[in-house]
């Protein structure tokens, strides 16, 4: 008989000994995380449905992480929000970050993700383009149209059903980036979009609520919602909040990013592409802007800093960013399958106006600084 088995035998407490020997040893080899409450929790995420809910949850648990690590960020270069600058001066100590540091677009699109429209200047991030190439009542607002509409005419182009309204009171049209042969399915009229409506006779320029625009049109949705109103869109945002999510006030709808506030209202539309102009915004008032799209359920999931703006503004920083929002609240067709049901198609043009086609710009102007020191000066008066 073998020499371990005979000493087990007469020695049995070495039987004890050797067994938890063999098991310690099986510990030592095996990887670190055999044992560990991680792994399967680990295991349980990767094993999860796939399904569009369950993706979305999944990007909610990761972008929850984000905000952690915000906050660290500040207490690091702050400590306080009012102490952190948008973007550090060229002087020691060199603090390595800008503004747009601090709010990454880190939310998974649940569907395909792609940029729409021209290279450089113009073309926009969207996520599932897809979920509305069929859509009967396929709906879609861009406030700011660019020279080109290159982005608006690849919409058209590649959906069956999506009819495009522009709103630009500094614009005559579209631009020749949308074909011909489908520009009966855009609408254009000459007017803003506001926080407050002033469109009576004798304003000038004429602005709209989103709100007022979409009684107007006879909608009750947007698929994707374009806003590029060079510095403007911090007051419409504000006021839109205040208006559709069901608020007494901005500071309500400040939060974690992870509460439910479903009593609260969804706004009214599935994603929001929009560009940053942080002229003369500080940090800490950034910051609660942010934190309030976040109260209502917008999630980043693209972005791209404005470096033509930047190339031709050297000595102003990179302050102009385009970001691509999901709504995660109510019930859209980027993150509801219900949304997909087919439905009537909504017809609504009360605003149109007959569109000339625009003349190329200086592309050292870009009409950022244009706007900014013409057109925008009209809306303060």
């Amino acid at each position: 008989m073998p020499f371990p088995l005979t000493v087990c035998q007469r020695h049995p407490r070495y039987a004890i000994f050797l067994v938890v020997l063999l098991f310690g040893s099986f510990l030592l080899l095996s990887p670190s995380d055999t044992f560990s409450p991680n792994r399967y929790h680990q295991s349980r995420v990767t094993a999860r449905d796939h399904t569009l809910p369950a993706r979305i949850e999944h990007a909610e648990e990761m972008y929850g992480r984000t905000l952690d690590r915000r906050q660290a960020m500040i207490k690091k270069f702050g400590p306080n929000p009012s102490q952190v600058v948008m973007f550090p001066p060229d002087r020691e100590p060199w603090p390595a970050y800008t503004v747009w540091d601090f709010f990454p677009p880190v939310f998974n699109c649940p569907h395909e993700l792609e940029r729409i429209g021209a290279l450089g200047d113009g073309g926009k991030w969207i996520c599932g383009l897809s979920r509305v190439a069929e859509k009967q009542d396929c709906v879609i607002y861009s406030f700011g149209l660019d020279w080109d509409s290159t982005f608006e005419g690849e919409l058209l182009q590649r959906t069956s059903h999506c009819k495009i309204y522009g709103y630009d009171f500094t614009a005559r049209g579209f631009g020749h980036g949308v074909p011909r042969a489908l520009k009966g399915r855009t609408h254009f009229a000459r007017l803003g979009l506001g926080a407050e409506d002033s469109h009576g006779p004798a304003d000038e320029p004429k602005m709209w609520t989103l709100r007022s625009l979409m009684a107007a049109n006879g909608h009750d949705h947007i698929d994707v919602l374009h806003i590029d109103i060079e510095g403007w869109e911090f007051e419409v945002l504000r006021a839109m909040v205040v208006d559709f999510a069901g608020l007494g006030s901005v500071g309500e709808a400040a939060g974690e990013a992870g509460e439910t506030q479903q009593e609260r209202g969804a706004l009214p539309f599935g994603q929001l592409l929009i560009e940053f102009h942080v002229w003369h915004q500080k940090f800490q008032e950034f910051l609660a802007f942010w934190e309030m799209l976040e109260g209502v359920g917008l999630r980043p999931f693209m972005s791209e800093v404005n470096l033509v703006y930047a190339n031709y503004n050297r000595q102003s920083g990179v302050e102009l960013a385009q970001y691509s929002f999901l709504n995660i609240r109510g019930d859209n067709v980027f993150t509801s399958d219900k949304a997909l049901a087919p439905t009537a198609a909504q017809d609504g043009s009360a605003l149109d106006a007959e569109p000339d086609l625009p003349g190329e710009p200086d592309v050292r102007t870009m009409r950022h600084a244009a706007v900014a020191a013409g057109a925008l000066d009209v809306r303060r008066r």
